[in-house]
């Protein structure tokens, strides 16, 4: 029963992310990553670039979300503290390598 709830909350999870990481790879405007806040395509100097690498920085977050996933599919615990030690990383990591990202790609 444990595993079935894990699957149910964690494949959701994990597809929403790999999801936005593929939209934001392909968006042809720039993508945001605040919440309500918008970038200007006048303010970043290569586009797509610069969603592209946005993209990966989603998509290796909802990598960590696969591999916390399985292995809580099938060792249990192991996935939870898998899921917990990524989530402590890759929280305030996400804004500060986003912060980079922006600082590269915007027009000076």
């Amino acid at each position: 029963m444990g595993n079935t709830v894990w699957l149910i909350i964690m494949i959701p999870v994990s597809l929403l992310f790999t999801g936005l990481g593929i939209y934001a790879w392909k968006r042809k405007k720039p993508m945001w990553f605040w919440s309500g806040s918008t970038v200007e395509e006048e303010e970043i100097s290569d586009v797509k670039a610069y969603n592209r690498v946005n993209g990966i920085l989603w998509l290796v977050f909802s990598a960590l979300l696969w591999i916390s996933t399985v292995l809580g599919y099938l060792y249990g615990e192991i996935g939870g503290i898998c899921l917990l030690v990524s989530c402590l990383i890759a929280i305030p990591l996400l804004p500060l390598v986003y912060g980079k990202i922006l600082k590269k790609y915007k027009k000076k």
